[in-house]
């Protein structure tokens, strides 16, 4: 069985692995690749200072539940409140591109290189559990890690008195869509747009939802 326990600073940098590659899926970049158009370890640096910086997002390591097999880490995922993910994450990815002394010009660049995301975002209800960046790493998957994690994750949840989970994922990525559903989780929304795909090559966002 593995071990699991929350995420800590010194964790910062799997978890910025997790969400790089949760947010890749079965593609080969996700929003921070297509956004930011930097080299990785530039990206990661940022990623890192977002993840343990003192606002708190979806990004931070604090929110983090981390699955390990013999003192290693294996698997993450992020769990929290779906009210007001939007507004704290834009609010910390600005304040750390201020932080990194990124110019305006460039900044308004990455904004409008990410902007692609909204076209297919689906926030769901605010009253929801938030599960994201939900990742495995390779050499692990097949293990059960995930499932436990989700557990804990709901689990989670409920105690905070939440009655619905939601996760949302590329559509086409089937390992993510089996998952979930071997965890209890149905199909409820999904969005696609031409503009996504391009940036993406996914058509678009599937929304899964379970009561918990």
């Amino acid at each position: 069985m593995p071990t699991l326990r929350r995420a800590g600073t010194d964790d910062a940098d799997f978890i910025v692995g997790a969400i790089l590659a949760a947010q890749r899926g079965h593609r080969s970049r996700g929003w921070f690749d297509i956004a930011l158009n930097w080299p990785e370890p530039r990206c990661r640096a940022l990623l890192r200072a977002i993840a343990t910086h003192p606002i708190t997002s979806c990004w931070h390591v604090s929110l983090f539940w981390i699955a390990e097999v013999e003192g290693t880490p294996a698997a993450a995922l992020c769990a929290l409140p779906s009210a007001g993910v939007g507004a704290a994450t834009r609010a910390v990815l600005q304040q750390a591109l201020r932080d990194a002394e990124i110019e305006p010009a460039e900044q308004s660049a990455i904004d409008q290189r990410g902007a692609y995301l909204r076209s297919c975002w689906m926030p769901g209800d605010d009253a929801n559990w938030f599960i994201e960046h939900v990742a495995t790493l390779p050499s692990y998957r097949g293990q059960g890690l995930m499932q436990a994690l989700l557990a804990q994750a709901l689990e989670e949840g409920a105690a905070a008195g939440h009655r619905r989970a939601s996760i949302t994922f590329y559509i086409g990525n089937a390992a993510a869509e089996r998952c979930y559903a071997k965890a209890g989780f149905v199909a409820v929304e999904e969005k696609r747009h031409p503009e996504f795909e391009r940036s993406t090559g996914a058509t678009g966002f599937r929304r899964v939802e379970r009561a918990i």
